[in-house]
């Protein structure tokens, strides 16, 4: 079963096992995305050197301001060595000796009154104003490097977001067709464009958000123990609770984040199949039943949505309730503290720099900002660990992608393509989506440089893969398609391709001019290219009646187009290549008959010395190919030219023309 089975199955089951995601795995994934991180590696060097430094600038503006407010200008107390440096003011405002700061400033005997006198007013209101000169000067600071931060950080994230995502792209392209036949298109780019993001979620949730918040808990426990050991320990006994939960509730988590993925790519996959084919269902009139569907897929990936965001939020509630209690707990005992007086446990060792040597406003103010960061802190690490299981199941479902390797790959050492060719052969050919079902049997085929061969069979017979296998789309499971005698596995797939045109059936356009469609896999073709391969293709008179001709917007997927029209553009585009080997699947399909007879007479003359290939059901363009194969069942049952085929009593070709004039009158012209 596939990755796609098993995640229905996750769906479908309610009881099914959650995804496994230990460790051990979020690891290899994490060292999976280095690669495309590593091209940006000096710039996260610069924002982590940037983050800390500016994290400590912070926690000591937090700290120092907050004394000088609560400590100095409410309450009076005179400015450490430090704090009169950083205001500008005379040792007038200075307490005394540090040294013996904490014994002066201890309470004396039965009075609770300290020794040293305070700040006068006129100085409390200096130590304001220039405390609010230096907030309005930090705060513009700030704004200013933060804006500079964010848009530096946004550019990096995006940058690695990029490389991933064109390395994803690159991989889908690569992989043969037997993949995109298995897989839905919406899928695929729900992979490429959400789940490839999370690598940029990677960063900031899964590496820099919990080493940010363990640093912030290490710093804020360290600052909570200055204070009183006690508050440290009660934190790291509320911490157990919190690991428990976070143990019990990970997989389900996990499940609710696979289940969510899966919705949304289906919606995705939904809603690109609903727009692809907006024709087929207002033919059909099936507004009703696609609207029906898309609000089932759309409910679904809502729900979904909505459960893994409950989950997380229950969770996150039983965390708020353990860390209000604690909060309730650590404030009751500081306001005690604060009425007796007491020491804290490391005043006097920071005296110099802020007045927290016994407990009081300004103690009792950053004491329960610091064990409510811790708290936060601790709650932090469970939130990001629940993100953290988003993240790396999408990581995974971005990786699926990157892990597939290509059926069709270039070998080690490719041999040129030859030139000029005299022939293409298929050898021996076995091939088969599947391993229990062969489409085709020991097909063998041989072209001349100079000459049209038409493939003709019934629908399904295998036409169009036995073509695609020139362009190395598919490779043979059994014996080898050749150029001159060369394998092609044993050729660059870019080279091949570069020497290989093919024009098929679904006559895809782009909402560029119609220069730029017909150039679009030749992109440095000039205008009289273009007008030329027009010519051939009978497509220059339409063009001409347009407004802006070769200039002209085509609309989405050349919806101004008739499909005619489109089919010609298509005919230019692989015209205008001038490869050596050209493809023609269905070309005529849509073609009145005299231009299809004007087209295939321009191609015929045009085609000198290459190797022309039709795929077709219309018997008056087969009637005029210079060799006809016949495939069925798997095989090559019959070959050469129309008038030698018909006079085979019994013929497999024979049969098949018949059939095609009783069914359709306008094979009465081969008689």
């Amino acid at each position: 079963m596939n990755e796609l089975g098993l995640v229905s199955g996750y769906l479908e089951q309610g009881e099914a096992e959650p995804p496994q995601m230990g460790f051990r795995k979020m690891f290899r994934l994490a060292l999976k995305t280095w690669p495309y991180m590593r091209p940006m590696l000096k710039h996260l060097l610069v924002i982590g050197a940037f983050g800390i430094s500016g994290g400590l600038v912070g926690l000591v503006t937090v700290f120092v301001g907050t004394d000088l407010w609560t400590n100095k200008v409410l309450v009076g107390e005179k400015l450490q060595p430090f704090q009169a440096t950083v205001l500008f003011v005379d040792d007038e405002y200075v307490t005394g000796d540090p040294q013996k700061l904490g014994k002066e400033l201890a309470p004396s005997a039965g009075q609770g009154q300290s020794i040293e006198a305070g700040l006068t007013q006129h100085q409390r209101k200096t130590v304001r104003n220039r405390l609010i000169i230096w907030g309005i000067v930090g705060s513009v600071l700030t704004a200013l490097i933060g804006m500079f931060a964010w848009y530096y950080t946004t550019w990096i994230w995006q940058r690695i977001n990029q490389n991933l995502r064109v390395a994803m792209t690159e991989r889908v392209e690569s992989l043969s067709l037997k993949y995109h036949d298995n897989h839905r298109v919406g899928d695929a780019m729900f992979r490429v464009f959400q789940d490839s993001a999370q690598i940029v979620n990677l960063l900031q949730a899964g590496i820099i958000s919990p080493l940010l918040t363990i640093y912030g808990l290490i710093i804020g426990l360290f600052f909570v123990a200055a204070f009183d050991p006690l508050f440290s320990l009660l934190l790291v006994l509320v911490g157990i609770p919190i690991g428990w939960l976070a143990v019990v509730t990970t997989p389900r988590i996990r499940q609710r984040s696979l289940a969510n993925r899966q919705a949304n790519s289906e919606l995705t996959s939904r809603s690109q199949e609903v727009f692809s084919a907006m024709k087929i269902v207002k033919a059909n009139h099936a507004e009703g039943r696609v609207w029906k569907r898309f609000d089932a897929d759309s409910r679904r990936a809502l729900n979904a949505a909505y459960f893994l965001r409950l989950d997380m939020v229950l969770v996150t509630l039983v965390v708020s309730l353990l860390g209000g209690g604690m909060v309730i707990l650590t404030e009751f005992m500081m306001v005690n503290w604060v009425i007796e007086e007491r020491e804290t446990f490391l005043g006097a060792l920071v005296a110099t720099f802020i007045g927290f040597v016994v407990w009081n406003y300004g103690a009792f103010s950053i004491a329960r900002v610091r064990v409510a960061g811790a708290l936060y802190g601790v709650s932090g690490l469970l939130g990001i660990w629940m993100r953290m299981q988003d993240l790396f199941i999408a990581l995974e479902r971005a990786f699926f992608l990157l892990d597939m390797e290509p059926d069709v790959k270039d070998p080690a050492n490719p041999v040129a393509f030859p030139t000029p060719i005299n022939r293409v052969t298929w050898e021996s050919v076995s091939f088969g989506y599947n391993a229990n079902k062969r489409i085709f049997n020991s097909v063998n085929l041989e072209s001349n440089a100079g000459s049209v061969t038409a493939v003709v069979g019934t629908t399904g017979s295998g036409k169009s893969t036995l073509m695609s296998m020139l362009l190395r789309i598919y490779d043979p499971d059994e014996g080898r398609v050749c150029v001159n005698g060369l394998d092609l596995r044993d050729m660059a797939i870019d080279d091949i391709r570069v020497n290989t045109a093919i024009v098929l059936q679904k006559n895809v356009l782009f909402a560029d001019t119609v220069a730029n469609n017909i150039k679009f896999g030749t992109p440095f073709a000039d205008r009289t290219a273009i007008e030329d391969a027009a010519r051939v293709a009978c497509a220059d008179d339409f063009i001409a009646q347009m407004a802006e001709g070769y200039d002209a917007e085509l609309g989405e997927r050349g919806g101004k187009l008739s499909a005619g029209q489109r089919q010609r553009l298509s005919i230019a585009r692989a015209i205008v290549r001038n490869t050596p080997i050209l493809i023609l699947d269905e070309p005529t399909a849509s073609l009145d008959a005299r231009t299809e007879q004007q087209v295939l007479a321009n191609l015929s003359e045009w085609g000198a010395g290459k190797v022309i290939f039709l795929i077709t059901h219309r018997l008056s363009t087969i009637r005029n190919a210079d060799q006809i194969a016949f495939l069925e069942n798997g095989r090559i049952k019959e070959l050469g030219q129309h008038d030698e085929l018909m006079a085979r009593d019994g013929g497999r070709y024979r049969a098949f023309v018949n059939a095609e004039i009783f069914g359709n009158a306008a094979g009465e012209d081969l008689e």
